[in-house]
């Protein structure tokens, strides 16, 4: 998957702002190398089936409700406090909250972006939709010929949707937000950086140190 996203990188893909993923490890941890200026949201359709079948039937419309609330708060902040809510269940579903609270930065990361734009980026429901329309187109097409032909079809598909996609209106206030965002993961990666270097810098010298003395 890292060469797939370097590869991208190559053809001139800069850091998204947002980059949406299941909790697949080696796709996470490709986006976290690849792109370490994006945040990173956990698909939100794929965590609420992931609880569904770890909640009793009988609980799962109260714990959905608290979930929800904390997955869709108004702010980062606000769903923090949310989880709260979700955690009095520690001691009747444990496993449940476990996955609740498991990456959950993650999985509230679209919360810093437009609100008018949270509904379509927290899940990878947009991607999955061209999946299902490649497979529905390749299922009645016997023999495809080679690469060429599928990249075609697949290319036509990604037009299409890109048409619904458009219905995802920017304003110049949102554009503002984003800049604002961009900023901040910009800051957010620097200070990461100069912590990984004090911290490289440290064991450095405490090894030497160690050396010395032997």
């Amino acid at each position: 998957m890292s060469a797939f996203f370097q590869d991208m990188r190559g053809r001139g893909l800069g850091d998204p702002l947002l980059v949406v993923c299941d909790g697949a490890a080696g796709i996470i941890k490709a986006i976290e190398t690849c792109f370490p200026r994006s945040e990173r949201q956990r698909c939100l359709a794929h965590r609420m089936r992931n609880l569904a079948a770890k909640v009793p039937e009988d609980r799962w419309p109260e714990f959905k409700a608290r979930a929800t609330a904390a997955y869709q708060a108004p702010s980062r902040a606000i769903a923090r406090d949310l989880a709260g809510l979700v955690k009095d269940y520690e001691a009747e579903l444990p496993s449940a909250v476990a996955c609740f609270m498991d990456d959950f930065e993650a999985a509230i990361a679209h919360l810093r972006m437009p609100i008018t734009h949270r509904r379509a980026i927290r899940t990878t429901n947009l991607l999955e939709r061209l999946f299902v329309e490649e497979r529905r187109r390749l299922k009645i097409i016997s023999n495809a010929f080679g690469e060429k032909p599928v990249l075609k079809l697949m290319f036509g598909a990604m037009i299409r949707a890109a048409e619904r996609w458009r219905a995802i209106r920017i304003t110049d206030f949102e554009r503002r937000q984003m800049t604002a965002v961009r900023q901040e993961l910009d800051q957010e990666y620097e200070a990461r950086n100069d912590l990984d270097k004090k911290a490289a810098a440290k064991e450095l010298r405490q090894n030497l140190s160690s050396s010395s003395r032997t």
